[in-house]
């Protein structure tokens, strides 16, 4: 049975089936190496609300583009090159005349290792001044995006809002104006200590998510980011998920249902870190429609480089319920399709359709011929 919680608008009426709003950086990546020794790069690009949209178009074939700012040079059009060949739509990045040396505006740089084993992934990202942290409100004309061209879901999170105090607004002004027009909000938390550590920490991130999720109608994130950005704390559960506890989430759903009551649909990746390389994985979401349901918990997945795993996730739920699937079906599509995008290099999916789909049903790793 379809789960009845989203009310989403007819594609027919739109322009757009997602829209994501947030950085896009460009990654570079030493490959198996480490960064401090590395002598080539290669180059990819990636956000975390940006890979979301991208996943929707080239895994699942939907119509999406990016709302995001970038700097007016030669790196800034290798991003929008890097873009237009994962088919995302840019007419809705704003470019920034380039003051020649990156003191007023600049792009975004993300320095990542993979990591092996016993030795963890490393971020090492650049983007302090970049063209899309200084997007402000009444920078984008939301009433033409929302109200002439049409979106049906927007989706957007907690990095571009820990960017800076205009980004937030931004944020703030886009969920909004997407909710005036019938839009679903999605919003992952992502919280990363780093954006926040010096604007101050835990207690600026939940300020800012909890002034944003009264607008939120998908709130997605793991239990770290629930915790920290919006205070909601997980009993049962430790750290590290080694026993998963699902009483504990469902308490924290419930909990944070009760608070945030525009709370449509709950979904939370689980994952158990046992090495770089080696990681148990999951996923739960709720509705009031279905309750809680839980992905297949797949136990010592083999990973080459985790980065946008959760991303994907995301883009794998969107899609099933954009598709008019049950809330129990959606999350197996996200929780398989981050698992694929897991088993290949760069922060996007490589992943296609039949793919997600054959994993989701309980298909294996056997050769296609």
């Amino acid at each position: 049975m379809t789960d009845k919680t989203l009310t989403i608008r007819p594609a027919a009426e739109c322009r757009y089936d997602a829209v994501s709003l947030g950085e896009v950086m460009l990654r570079l990546d030493p490959g198996e190496g480490r960064i401090r020794t590395a002598r080539s790069f290669r180059a990819w690009e990636g956000g975390g609300e940006y890979n979301v949209t991208r996943g929707l178009r080239r895994a699942f074939g939907l119509r999406t583009a990016v709302v995001t700012a970038l700097a007016e040079n030669e790196v800034g059009r290798l991003v929008e090159d890097l873009i237009l060949q994962g088919g995302v739509d840019t007419q809705l990045i704003q470019w920034v005349p380039y003051d020649g040396i990156g003191r007023e505006v600049r792009n975004g740089l993300n320095f990542t290792e993979r990591g092996f084993g016993v030795r963890g992934a490393v971020g090492v990202s650049d983007r302090g001044l970049t063209a899309a942290s200084q997007l402000a409100p009444g920078d984008v004309d939301w009433d033409h995006l929302f109200g002439e061209l049409g979106v049906r879901w927007l989706h957007t999170g907690g990095i571009f809002a820990a960017l800076s105090e205009t980004s937030a607004d931004t944020v703030l002004e886009a969920v909004k104006a997407a909710k005036k027009y019938g839009t679903i909000v999605s919003y992952d938390l992502n919280y990363r200590p780093s954006l926040w550590r010096s604007i101050g920490g835990q207690a600026k991130a939940q300020e800012v998510n909890r002034a944003i999720a009264p607008h939120i109608d998908v709130m997605i994130g793991n239990e770290e980011d629930f915790t920290a950005s919006l205070g909601f704390e997980v009993e049962g559960v430790d750290e590290n998920l080694s026993s998963l506890e699902i009483d504990g989430f469902r308490s924290m759903i419930e909990t944070a249902a009760a608070a945030f009551p525009n709370f449509q649909v709950i979904a939370t990746t689980l994952r158990t870190v046992h090495s770089a390389s080696v990681n148990d994985w999951g996923a739960l979401a709720w509705s009031p429609a279905s309750g809680l349901v839980e992905a297949t918990h797949r136990k010592r997945l083999e990973i080459m480089d985790r980065v946008g795993g959760g991303d994907s996730f995301a883009s794998g739920l969107i899609y099933g319920l954009l598709d008019g699937q049950p809330l129990a079906t959606a999350v197996e599509y996200g929780a398989a399709h981050g698992a694929l995008a897991m088993t290949t290099p760069g922060d996007t999916t490589m992943a296609t359709t039949a793919e997600v789909l054959k994993l989701a049903g309980g298909g294996g790793a056997r050769v296609d011929r």
